[in-house]
């Protein structure tokens, strides 16, 4: 037996026997171990770049833990070999988390061409901006030729349509050598709706548990520690193999797991321990607000999760910025005090009852550094999930967008911009995806009954999900960017974050959470972080338009930023004003 070999192998307890298809080969029986493993070795010379299983039945599969798969989810696996891809980044470290500035992008649509390759053209710009991380969206192998990623049924193989693996390893060498972290979206809590041979052969699902997408994965019965592992796993190679500077775990309020170390916990343990020399930084959507995920050890580090996406501190400053109360917006309206609860501690619900889902939410999180959460006004979710996908750009006036954007990008929460939002995009991003005609069906009516609970809707002038040109509607068009009102837009962004980096990042780790209090009247919100050595951030807005006075001088302390009019007492509309003070 050879180093060269390749060893073939895949775990399907459900069988006796499974054979192996090389591309251009007879069929081969595998052998079957008393864990369910079936597996061959091939020397390397003698086997043929793809390949796939056959089950008893005369099911051929993929490899569920392919590395590409040329001919999408159904087409057989090729093999790759990523150790060989050449590094120039090889010294890179990563950032501390403190420094990070995210960027929200979703590589179909980021460029015309919509791949890895062509992102890279566009790193400069990015870089220029003042961001220090891009977040990519889901990459895993989804069926068709478009889609969020959200759908994925391979979440080792980087979808076809955007490239090879290797083009994928390049977006990341090029984003390190520019001083950029690069994170990826994962999705762990359930498998897209086409695609996903693994139930034929293995126990994926649990009979115990459910979730929005049926039944949830088989973390914690019979011969779970093999689904464990190839979750676990995927982690680690995305974080080892491709560098990733850390990963962004979906909507982990719906992985179920009843084991005595959940397998978040796992996750985050061992991510964390196979890379010692470089940062690594996990976050995760929540919806429960579950502050537990997010605790600190003595020394100030994470236990598990770096940061959690904070759909809060989005709510409130849209429900500001639009006046929009519909939907999930309508449990934080008429109350102006989470705003201020917001930006000062985190999550605006800490246990408290939220109308909108009939239900107590989240948990006490003031204890938790500001760093623990990661702001924005705009994302992949609160732009797509609009029926039209509209921007904030095309529905809110430009001194609220504004007076926001300056609250977001300066307040001590790490900031999250999605792209095209920094010089103003007005074009839509969609939700958009490829099935058969069967599922894409589904997803239309699914679409229109979902929108039509919206005030004003009608459940008839959505845009088709399933149509290319919807796809091909959302894609950026980064000709705009010369154009008079992005290159203003531009550059207010960028001095906002020039600032952020001189100003707001050193102070990020002094900052005392259980010092921070705030204050809300009539629209004018007042925040306070307090520091180890006494100095105090300051933040005060008029998120209104009319005229108010504040309870405290707004002109003391020295002055980091001031947008609008603000006297020692009168505030103008929209107007922001951060001071640091002294102690």
């Amino acid at each position: 037996m050879s180093d060269q070999d390749i060893e073939f192998r895949l775990w399907a307890p459900l069988h006796d026997e499974v054979l192996l298809n090389i591309e251009g080969a007879t069929p081969e029986a595998m052998k079957r171990d008393d864990e369910g493993w079936h597996r061959l070795r091939k020397p390397r010379a003698e086997a043929a770049l793809r390949y796939s299983f056959t089950l008893p039945d005369g099911l051929e599969v993929p490899d569920p833990a392919s590395r590409f798969q040329p001919r999408d989810v159904h087409g057989q696996s090729e093999v790759v070999d990523l150790s060989s891809f050449p590094w120039k980044s090889a010294n890179w470290h990563g950032r501390p988390w403190e420094e990070i500035i995210i960027y929200e992008l979703h590589i179909g649509t980021f460029t015309k061409e919509g791949t890895f390759q062509a992102a890279i053209a566009h790193l400069d710009h990015l870089r220029d901006l003042g961001v220090t991380a891009i977040q990519i969206m889901p990459v895993a192998d989804f069926p068709g030729g478009y889609n969020w990623g959200y759908d994925g049924v391979m979440p080792y193989a980087p979808d076809s349509s955007y490239g090879r693996p290797e083009d994928l390893m390049a977006l990341v060498d090029a984003a390190h050598e520019r001083g950029l972290c690069v994170f990826l979206d994962v999705v762990y809590n359930h498998f897209g709706p086409d695609g996903n041979y693994m139930p034929n052969y293995a126990p994926l699902f649990s009979p115990h548990h459910e979730n929005p997408w049926g039944q949830g994965l088989n973390y914690d019965d019979e011969q779970s520690e093999h689904v464990r592992a190839f979750i676990i796993q995927n982690a680690i190679y995305w974080v080892t193999q491709f560098r990733f500077d850390g990963l962004r775990l979906d909507a982990v309020h719906a992985i179920v797991d009843d084991s005595d170390e959940h397998l978040l916990s796992e996750l985050a343990r061992r991510v964390r321990a196979a890379v010692t020399d470089r940062h690594i930084h996990l976050i995760v959507e929540n919806e429960e607000n579950d502050s537990d995920l997010l605790s600190r050890d003595a020394e100030g580090k994470p236990e598990r999760f770096t940061a959690q996406w904070n759909d809060d501190i989005h709510h409130v400053l849209h429900i500001a910025a639009t006046g929009e109360t519909f939907g999930y917006y309508k449990a934080y309206s008429g109350d102006d005090d989470k705003v201020g609860r917001a930006l000062a501690e985190g999550f605006a619900f800490q246990g408290e009852h939220m109308p909108y889902r009939d239900e107590e939410r989240g948990k006490p999180s003031a204890h938790l550094p500001p760093t623990a959460f990661i702001s924005f006004i705009q994302n992949h979710d609160q732009i797509g999930n609009r029926a039209l996908g509209d921007r904030m750009q095309t529905y809110a006036p430009e001194t609220a967008l504004k007076a926001i954007t300056a609250i977001y990008l300066l307040a001590p929460q790490i900031p999250m911009l999605f792209m095209g939002e920094e010089w103003g995009s007005r074009d839509p991003f969609r939700y958009f995806c490829d099935f058969d005609e069967d599922l894409n069906q589904k997803v239309r009516d699914g679409r229109r009954e979902e929108l039509s609970r919206l005030p004003g809707f009608d459940g008839e002038n959505v845009p088709d999900p399933t149509a290319k040109e919807t796809f091909i509607a959302s894609k950026l068009d980064w000709s705009k960017v010369g154009d008079d009102k992005a290159t203003e837009l531009l550059g207010f962004y960028k001095t906002l974050l020039d600032l952020r980096k001189r100003h707001i990042v050193p102070l990020l780790t002094k900052i005392v959470p259980d010092t921070t209090r705030y204050d809300v009247r009539d629209g004018i919100v007042t925040v306070h972080w307090g520091m180890e050595d006494g100095a105090t951030l300051r933040l005060i807005a008029n998120l209104s338009e009319k005229n108010g006075e504040t309870e405290t001088d707004a002109t003391t302390g020295g002055e980091l930023f001031s947008l609008g009019t603000i006297s020692a007492k009168a505030i103008s509309p929209w107007a922001v004003h951060w001071t640091l003070q002294p102690a």
